[in-house]
């Protein structure tokens, strides 16, 4: 069945072409497709179903608020939505102590940045150069991992800065240790554009389409202080990285800096449309006097609310912290073993279960093995396992692997089996060979 079918024909094509796989059902970690094909989800969907999928945790929840309420004037409020406030603000540090429900990542990072500008007054915006923040305008303008050509000029202000990427040093300075002059130098650069009215940096803990690459030690409190200088506030966007995937409850612990603006979503929801905008509660009431305005037809909606609960009492009953952190050391350890056995595998990096597999077409010159990169992931969902490859230009060569955090040990180690056959069936069948 190829794209052109007519099981397809109806389809705005919104990313490329459609996976010619078409899924009937889904059950924790495992895809059921329309012709009966079992295949091993190490994409979490996507990397939003870090429960599984249909967790009945989940499902029960659903049902649940469907007997009460499923949506509500923008202006109301129900009682799973001031519950989820409560819970979710438990598993934070001071100062943030307020929080807005919405449906997507865009969403959230759309409200951080108007926070952000109206509290400061100023309007520049900073973001690394493989970001990805959502579709939406102010979010768009600040993702520079793609999309960028053809949709006319981004919102005033916004400006990158490089991605601390130690395997491919963006300014050709390092090599496997990033020193952090990548960010003295970018922001350098931003110094001389600015007009000193700065409002905002916001960045991943983990880049996830800039090709997984987390932030090194001292990154982020390098970074805080850096914002701090220029009047603007620290936006850290936990998308994929909260509750749970990289071992803590928020990958921010992990750099002992705490942001000014929280943004969650994928994982909040665990499948479902749910984010989460986090400040503190000076921020919230500066804004508040000056008439802060976010109204979307789903903000604070209940249904999402409830699975929301479900979520964070799963992640604590569950002990997924935890096993974020046990089964994420197990997968890469597995995946150092296919870099020692494979010479296309040149990097392993990530944080928990957040890993990255970078393919090289050799490991002098680490040129990005993209085609090679396809074809494993191809070959990969022929032979029952989906892993997901950065399409983006120059991104290609990636594979990110994010199973869902209630995986067994024994479907973990599945997965590496059919990526080790993989990677062995196509350096086999490789030109190169």
């Amino acid at each position: 069945m190829g794209d052109s079918t007519a099981a397809f024909a109806g389809l705005l094509r919104y990313g490329g072409d459609f996976v010619e796989t078409v899924v009937d059902s889904a059950r924790g970690a495992w895809l059921t497709t329309t012709d009966g094909r079992r295949i091993l989800d190490f994409t979490s969907g996507q990397m939003c179903a870090t429960l599984g999928h249909n967790h009945p945790a989940i499902v029960d929840a659903m049902r649940s608020a469907g007997d009460r309420v499923l949506h509500l004037f923008s202006g109301m409020v129900s009682p799973d939505v001031i519950a989820l406030a409560g819970e979710l603000l438990d598993l934070l540090p001071e100062p943030l102590r307020r929080t807005m429900f919405l449906s997507t990542g865009g969403e959230s990072n759309e409200a951080a940045l108007r926070l952000a500008k109206l509290h400061t007054g100023g309007f520049e915006v900073l973001a690394l150069t493989g970001s990805w923040h959502g579709m939406t305008g102010g979010a768009s303008s600040s993702t520079y991992s793609a999309g960028r050509k053809g949709y006319g000029p981004a919102m005033p202000g916004t400006m990158a800065l490089p991605t601390p990427n130690a395997y491919r040093c963006p300014i050709k300075h390092c090599r496997d240790r990033c020193d952090l002059a990548c960010l003295d130098a970018g922001m350098s650069t931003v110094d001389s554009q600015s007009v000193d009215a700065g409002a905002a940096v916001i960045v991943e803990p983990v880049l996830s389409s800039g090709g997984i690459v987390p932030l090194p030690d001292g990154y982020l409190a390098r970074l805080r202080e850096l914002a701090d200088e220029r009047g603007m506030l620290l936006i850290v966007d936990e998308a994929q990285t909260a509750l749970g995937r990289t071992g803590s409850m928020f990958a921010f612990e992990r750099h002992g800096v705490v942001p000014d603006v929280l943004t969650l979503s994928k994982t909040l929801g665990g499948g479902l449309p749910l984010a989460a905008t986090v400040t503190s509660e000076e921020i919230e009431q500066d804004v508040y006097e000056k008439g802060f305005l976010f109204f979307t037809s789903h903000v604070s909606d209940p249904l999402p609310a409830a699975v929301g609960r479900a979520v964070l009492a799963t992640v604590l009953a569950e002990r997924l912290v935890e096993r974020g952190a046990e089964l994420g050391a197990r997968l890469r350890d597995g995946l150092n073993s296919l870099r020692h056995n494979h010479e296309a595998v040149g990097d392993v990096r990530g944080v928990g279960l957040m890993m990255g597999v970078d393919l090289v077409t050799d490991r002098d010159s680490r040129t990005p093995a993209e085609d090679f990169g396809a074809a494993v992931t191809a070959r990969c969902l022929e032979l029952g396992l989906n892993v997901n490859i950065v399409k983006f230009r120059g991104l290609g060569s990636v594979l990110r692997i994010a199973p869902p955090m209630t995986i067994t040990e024994s479907d973990l180690d599945l997965g590496l089996e059919i990526l080790d056959r993989a990677l062995t069936e196509c350096a086999a069948a490789s030109p190169a060979a």
